[in-house]
């Protein structure tokens, strides 16, 4: 079945200082699993750079020092593959975890896992990108992990019923060949295919998220890619995804750094990266977008918080909180897509406003206050994180659900959790408070199990059933939830039903949660929003789309418009935008089972079999209060 091929990485994160976990896909959680490891947990520190080998042929674990090899993702993968592959031949059975050297300056490190694509005949990568776990890594003096295979045949995992499987994965193989090209074009131009329709929405971030679209939107969309990509290969990073979303850009010539050049195979862009270092930085060149995502993965660099890192410190330049002096001579305005390179060099060698940048939005916004004086107020509104993680690229002014679909999460406001922007702003399927409620406790949850499961969400609803619309609940696709249920029941031999898919992620989730109380988070003012999240915070923003906010404060607040001035309006609108947010806020924690403070209650951990002594005496405290 497609989208089965995937890992979780789980650290406590450097810039949240609480749990992250990242689903990622490459062969190493295959490979892993078939030499006899359901997970791999990393103690300690080492003294010098090591790489750990798993050796799946034969049945041994190796810890080897790693004096000589490269530490940039693209060349490590080259040679570690080189190195314990047999034979060319053998290179599709080995598979490399590894970050960058961007990775050992900056607190938004990421981790890349390999995979040898036999038609390229090179090493092709995917990202395990949020909070920092690229940076721990490093931080360990891991180099690289390894996994070796002897081969990969049809039930290495010996399923209970394989033919079931089978049977889901025909139909969906299906669904993909007559209905791709008509929804989502995956098999074309992977998730690029949202610029165009986030930009039409007005959901498009541009600018740090002032705005939601811009008129050269369509030079970094994806007719604009398209011709970049190459064509007529398989893109699955596991084998057997007819999905193929995993889009490249070959023999792309490098323009600066180290690597100025050469010609090289970038992976993506996807949309996330689009978004992040194109339209939020005022970029709209489409190769300063593929070479700025080339030299993020090869340096170990998070796409996602450097474009939303970046943004913001354009904000700051563009408001005199930052200077050249400050930046150290790079005249960090938005659109300059100079500085921006010159920026990601930096931080790779360590240096400079690089390193500033490479500390994350959280970072940065106490650096200003404490060091430039800066309006801690004004940071916080237009800093664009929540418990220390960076914004993924969406604009949520015009969606209470995708804000609490942010906001409200364990890790921080990261797309794979909740992304419900289309049924709330768009399709209206969730008017009310509780409806919301309802959609911010199960998508999060049914989001949640397929990392726990190590699968891959985009073949859920990516694509979907020609009779979808017909069904109760669409934005569910149940066909598709059904070929879960059936595909877990099949591997494992059990028999759940969909009820139970979502109370294993709700054990996981709430766990998670107690977690963070203990570490001190996991608490009501954690899941608060900076304000551009919400609503516009300049008079800029507000007059760009003066019209609809009039519109709404007259019809939605009932306050009339006329003689008022924007600051006066920009505040009205505040006022009520905050308030209904909080009335979200008491929704969702009533319908997860929390208190108001965002506690999970006795009571519900009992119905969830987790009322383990460990969590009650953590929680416990807190409801007393």
């Amino acid at each position: 079945y497609s989208g089965c091929g995937k890992s979780l990485v789980v650290s406590i994160s450097p810039t949240t200082d609480s749990i992250m976990d990242c689903n990622v896909g490459g062969y190493f959680g295959p490979f892993l699993k078939f030499a006899g490891f359901d997970a791999i947990e990393i103690q300690g520190k080492a003294e010098k750079d090591v790489i750990v080998v798993v050796d799946g042929t034969k049945g041994t674990v190796r810890i080897e020092e790693a004096p000589e090899e490269a530490v940039d993702s693209h060349v490590l993968a080259e040679q570690l593959t080189e190195m314990y592959a047999d034979d060319e031949n053998d290179k599709r059975n080995v598979a490399v975890v590894s970050s960058g050297k961007a990775a050992e300056y900056a607190l938004i490190g990421m981790l890349n896992f390999s995979w040898y694509d036999v038609r390229r005949k090179t090493c092709r990568l995917k990202q395990a990108g949020r909070g920092g776990i690229g940076t721990v890594f490093r931080n360990k003096k891991i180099k690289a992990l390894v996994a070796k295979s002897s081969g990969v045949k049809g039930d290495m995992n010996h399923v209970a019923d394989m033919e079931a499987i089978r049977e889901r994965g025909r139909n969906f193989t299906r669904e993909m060949r007559e209905l791709d090209d008509s929804q989502s074009r995956m098999r074309k131009v992977g998730t690029a295919h949202l610029v165009e329709i986030m930009n039409d929405y007005d959901l498009l971030p541009t600018c740090n998220f002032k705005f939601g679209s811009h008129p050269e939107a369509k030079k970094i969309d994806s007719k604009a890619l398209e011709p970049k990509f190459t064509k007529g290969l398989p893109d699955g990073c596991w084998l057997g995804c007819t999905m193929s979303c995993c889009k490249a850009v070959d023999g792309f010539e490098l323009k600066t750094g180290p690597y100025k050049g050469q010609k090289v195979i970038v992976d993506g862009p996807e949309y996330e990266t689009i978004g992040g270092l194109g339209s939020n930085s005022g970029i709209f060149d489409p190769d300063h977008v593929i070479e700025c995502n080339f030299y993020c993965d090869t340096y170990g660099i998070d796409t996602i918080s450097f474009g939303t890192s970046t943004a913001f410190a354009m904000e700051c330049f563009e408001n005199g909180i930052l200077n050249e002096e400050r930046t150290g001579g790079l005249k960090f305005n938005f659109g300059n897509s100079d500085a921006v390179m010159e920026a990601l060099h930096q931080m790779a060698r360590g240096e400079g406003f690089g390193v500033v940048l490479g500390s994350g939005v959280r970072k940065m916004k106490e650096k200003f206050v404490k060091e430039y004086g800066a309006d801690p107020k004004f940071l916080q509104d237009i800093g664009m994180e929540n418990k220390g993680l960076e914004y993924s690229q969406y604009v949520s002014k015009e969606s209470l659900a995708q804000q609490g679909g942010f906001a409200m999460t364990n890790k921080g406001p990261q797309h794979d959790e909740a992304w419900l922007i289309f049924m709330d702003m768009v399709n209206k399927q969730i008017p009310t408070f509780e409806d919301k409620a309802e959609a911010l406790h199960y998508f999060p949850m049914f989001r949640t199990w397929f990392g726990l499961m190590g699968l891959c969400k985009l073949p859920w609803n990516d694509v979907e059933p020609a009779n979808n619309e017909e069904t109760d609940e669409p934005a569910k696709v149940p066909e598709h939830v059904d070929n879960y249920v059936t595909i877990f029941n099949a591997v494992t031999g059990k028999s759940i039903d969909k009820y139970e898919l979502i109370r294993q992620s709700e054990r996981v989730y709430n766990f998670q949660r107690i977690f963070n109380l203990r570490k001190g988070f996991g608490k009501r003012e954690n899941d608060a929003q900076p304000y551009r999240a919400a609503g516009p915070v300049t008079v800029e923003e507000y007059e760009s789309r003066k019209d609809r906010y009039d519109k709404q404060m007259k019809e939605i607040i009932g306050v009339d418009p006329e003689g008022k001035t924007t600051e006066e309006k920009i505040a009205i609108t505040r006022k009520y935008r905050e308030n209904v947010y909080e009335k979200l806020l008491d929704a969702v924690y009533k319908r997860r089972g929390w208190t108001k403070k965002g506690i999970p209650t006795i009571e519900h951990l009992k119905e969830l079999g987790m009322d383990l002594p460990e969590l009650i005496e953590v929680v416990k405290p807190h409801l007393e209060k």
